[in-house]
């Protein structure tokens, strides 16, 4: 009976049934077979509501859904211009600049494609770089930014490893200084790659101009200082990370809606209408997936997943080796956010019992996602760009072939160098 209802949900799911219907029925089902209350449902969607730290996602994400329809995708390009078109490959490295930085305040990559790839795809070309180059750069550094804070999948890694009743602690300040070395190892491969590819472009007379980096500083004015206030006020102790989202949201519509007038009154409420369809989605998940995450503890299924695996896989250098197969397929299919939640509850204690450290595991879960949002054939973000820049997706898996081995080779070095990620959270 139980192998012919998960035969159903996976029916179910296949077919294009809302993922948390699936996660909800299958955690129902088993409580059910095990005669436990189905009240424990509603306790663990309770539990979601009185998470304090979880009030920063809908904040996080509405001031990023602000930041995207105001002009500060246009600012944050010319100031990134003004201060790294110079450089060999310069205008390639303002635009992976660029992307990073977007993405870690919206969270989201393809959000990056559609803002950015505008403004960068066209000046990429006008400065000489080849078509599938400037398609390949954009459509892969849209997922580049998801390792700096305050990215939304780090937060949500935090909020379900906190669940788990770890040995080791996780914080979500540690997972945002633990994500700082390995983003800028993503950064500075595709930088040098990008500078390469730059030799046989007419050299640029493009130099360090001050007026133009004076004048894109003041037409930054109000964007400069929300990183330093907000990372400046979590690891100074000043707030938590939640009062920070606070803040920024906060920030963030004073100035789109009452001081630079970008965003009107009228279309502030489908801006918090389209912001908080995300964060539904989201918390509807986490909710269900809590529940299931406790059905599957009391079960003891990661237990018994361990002895399957330990049964064929001696050492942790292997485990990580097909974990990163596992999620290179599983970043293709999935959205991060639904990866986070139904996976981390199954992956993390077994990760920690091949000596993992739970700081690392998040940090390299999310490179090789981020990795997997451009993997062919299904990467979601080859088919975003196909439709952004109305081009054939093969022409996009071509594009990003040589992107996809260069931060495979990095995801790789994150994977096996625990110490690029806890350096500087010890």
């Amino acid at each position: 009976m139980s192998i012919l209802v998960t035969a159903l949900l996976l029916l179910l799911a296949l077919a294009g049934a809302p993922l948390f219907a699936v996660i909800a029925a299958s955690a129902m089902w088993g409580f059910f077979q095990t005669e436990v209350d189905l009240q424990v449902m509603a306790v663990e969607i309770y539990r979601v509501a009185e998470m304090p730290v979880l009030i920063a996602i809908p904040l996080f994400t509405f001031a990023g859904y602000l930041m995207g329809e105001s002009k500060a995708p246009q600012r944050l390009v010319r100031i990134t211009d003004a201060f790294l078109g110079w450089m060999p490959g310069g205008l390639a490295i303002v635009a992976l600049a660029a992307c990073a930085l977007f993405t870690a305040f919206t969270g989201a990559s393809g959000v990056t494609i559609v803002a950015l790839g505008a403004l960068l795809v066209p000046a990429l070309k006008k400065a000489g770089y080849r078509e599938n180059f400037n398609l390949g750069l954009v459509t892969t550094s849209g997922s580049l930014g998801l390792l700096f804070a305050p990215s939304l999948p780090l937060i949500l890694y935090g909020v379900i490893a906190q669940q788990m009743s770890l040995e080791t602690p996780v914080s979500i300040d540690d997972l945002f200084l633990a994500g700082i070395l390995p983003g800028l190892l993503m950064l500075t491969a595709l930088s040098l790659y990008s500078a390469w590819q730059s030799r046989h472009l007419p050299k640029s007379n493009h130099t360090f101009d001050r007026a133009e980096a004076w004048a894109a500083i003041k037409d930054s004015a109000w964007e400069i200082p929300l990183p330093f206030v907000v990372l400046g006020g979590i690891y100074g102790g000043f707030f938590a990370v939640s009062e920070a989202a606070a803040i920024t949201a906060f920030y963030v519509l004073i100035v789109t809606v009452i001081i630079r007038r970008e965003i009107t009154f009228t279309q502030l409420p489908v801006v918090m209408r389209d912001s908080m369809k995300l964060v539904g989605a989201i918390l509807l998940i986490l909710a269900v997936s809590l529940a299931s995450t406790n059905y599957m503890i009391d079960a003891g299924v990661p237990e018994k997943v361990f002895d399957t695996i330990q049964a064929h896989v001696t050492d942790g250098f292997t485990f990580l080796l097909l974990l990163t197969i596992f999620l290179l397929i599983l970043g293709m299919m999935l959205d991060i956010f639904s990866a986070i939640v139904i996976m981390i509850p199954i992956i993390l204690p077994i990760a920690v019992q091949y000596g993992i450290h739970p700081i690392h595991l998040g940090i390299l879960f999310l490179a090789n996602m981020q990795l997997g949002y451009f993997t062919p054939p299904v990467g979601m973000n080859l088919f975003i760009a196909s439709f952004r820049f109305n081009k054939p997706v093969m022409t996009l898996y071509r594009a990003t072939l040589p992107f996809f081995f260069i931060l495979l080779a990095t995801v790789l070095i994150i994977t096996y160098w625990p110490g690029l990620s806890l350096l500087l959270v010890e």
